[in-house]
């Protein structure tokens, strides 16, 4: 096993803002090309290629569809010539107090499901040919506290993120050796999904309330779920 990730090839859905953003900086710091995947940050996406400025790209899919879920593995591979590394961080919510039963309907309970659920296992299911060639080739997905206690933005938020930990799993085990499979379940994380929601003073304030109910006295931000998911990631782990 190597003890570096230097020429390594990484795909990162969501990868234009938030944490995937954080994991691309992290990656491409480490020596890892990243393809930069989008389905509405374009802007972002392309101007965060520009800034690790090491080869990577951004490319567009919306990987609730499993052809393009194909489609950009492919396009990875024909870039680069290998995919080492898969960080499913796509995902998405609908806000609704989880006592009112009537604030969600089975249609978005699907939508919610296909994007943070679905979409992670079509993706590992396209890649995982190309990084069953590697020699140490991984997976993070990104999963949430709100599917270990059940809380969060909305009873189907919490519900999916349960069923991706408990995929991982599955994966892991029929994937292994030639691919680990893991998760990180991040708490809050202060990115544009809570920030633009608020004013900034509301912000703050929701901030300093997390920080007091965490040991650390902290609030984390993208940069701080990076770590751990890189770590993940490394051969050495």
């Amino acid at each position: 096993m190597s003890d570096t990730m230097d020429g390594m090839v990484a795909i990162v859905t969501g990868g234009g803002t938030g944490i995937g953003a954080a994991v691309v900086r992290r990656l491409a710091a480490r020596g890892v090309r990243c393809v930069i995947n989008y389905a509405s940050s374009k802007d972002a996406a392309e101007a965060l290629a520009a800034e690790v400025a090491n080869g990577s790209i951004a490319l567009r899919a919306d990987i609730a569809d499993d052809a393009q879920c194909r489609a950009l593995a492919k396009a990875a591979t024909d870039a680069f010539g290998r995919l080492d590394l898969l960080i499913n961080n796509s995902g998405k919510t609908k806000f609704a107090n989880h006592e009112d039963m009537d604030a969600l309907t089975a249609d978005d309970f699907i939508d919610i499901y296909r994007l943070n659920t679905v979409a992670p296992f079509q993706m590992i299911r396209a890649c995982a040919p190309a990084m069953r060639e590697g020699p140490a080739s991984a997976v993070v997905n990104i999963a949430s506290v709100a599917g270990v206690f059940g809380n969060g933005s909305s009873v189907a938020y919490a519900a999916s993120k349960g069923a991706l930990g408990t995929m991982t799993k599955s994966l892991a085990r029929v994937l292994a050796p030639a691919i680990r499979v893991n998760a990180v379940a991040p708490g809050y994380v202060g990115t544009g999904w809570f920030s633009e929601r608020m004013t900034q003073e509301a912000f703050e304030a929701f901030e300093k309330f997390i920080a007091g109910q965490t040991p650390m006295g902290l609030a984390a931000h993208a940069e701080d779920i990076a770590g751990p998911v890189v770590n993940l990631l490394d051969p050495a782990s």
